[in-house]
């Protein structure tokens, strides 16, 4: 499957998507090319060059105090705190430091903040940042999370979105649709690649995937 993998730049050539085409199953969809994203999250180069791509969308007319990492983007949001800061950010917070946290997803699915995290989203103007949107379900939990917990949605960044926007807030992402012109994403009940019988090569989420 590996030997399939292609890569597509961002305008600056500094930052790279590994896409592999195939039939792909997802939590919410089907999708027939798998984005690795994997590098841009775990390599701290890249991490690095990732963030300072994100800062660019936050001006200093834009409030953030605090930065809620989805899909392991733990890395990317410590950069991205520091550009931001080093950028002038307006914050709220007394410690003129942003937060970088994560939720805790329960076996239900459910996120939630512990009382020990609270801190760092009530009250607090809050940027979402994810690897990848493909339907927003995961970005729509995550913006319910963040105001059930008193927080106030600032902004959601994404390496790649293939949605413009979730219940109005635009997705700042480095990568679109437009980036992937081929890129499609089915309901699992009306997937054309399973109606045409080609078997799934992999289950994928923000961890990976899993071959089958």
């Amino acid at each position: 499957m590996e030997r399939r993998q292609f890569k597509i730049r961002d305008k600056s050539g500094r930052i790279a998507l590994k896409l592999i085409p195939g039939h792909f199953a997802t939590t919410h969809s089907h999708i027939n090319c798998y984005i690795d994203i994997t590098t841009l999250k775990i390599r701290q180069s890249e991490a690095m060059e990732t963030a300072r791509a994100m800062a660019k969308y936050y001006s200093t007319s834009t409030m953030i105090d605090t930065i809620v990492c989805m899909d392991g983007c733990e890395m990317i949001g410590a950069y991205l705190a520091e550009e931001l800061s080093h950028n002038g950010i307006m914050s709220i917070n007394s410690h003129n430091s942003l937060y970088v946290v994560s939720p805790e997803i329960d076996f239900n699915r459910q996120m939630i903040f512990r009382d020990n995290t609270q801190i760092s989203i009530n009250g607090k103007h809050v940027l979402i940042l994810l690897a990848s949107a493909t339907t927003g379900k995961t970005i729509r939990r995550c913006i319910e999370c963040v105001n059930y917990y008193g927080g106030n949605v600032a902004g959601v960044a994404a390496i790649f979105s293939y949605v413009p926007e979730v219940d109005g807030y635009k997705i700042n992402a480095l990568f679109d649709k437009g980036d992937l012109p081929d890129y499609q994403a089915h309901d699992p009940q009306n997937c054309p690649l399973c109606k045409a019988n080609m078997k799934l090569d992999a289950i994928v989420n923000s961890y990976g995937y899993s071959k089958l």
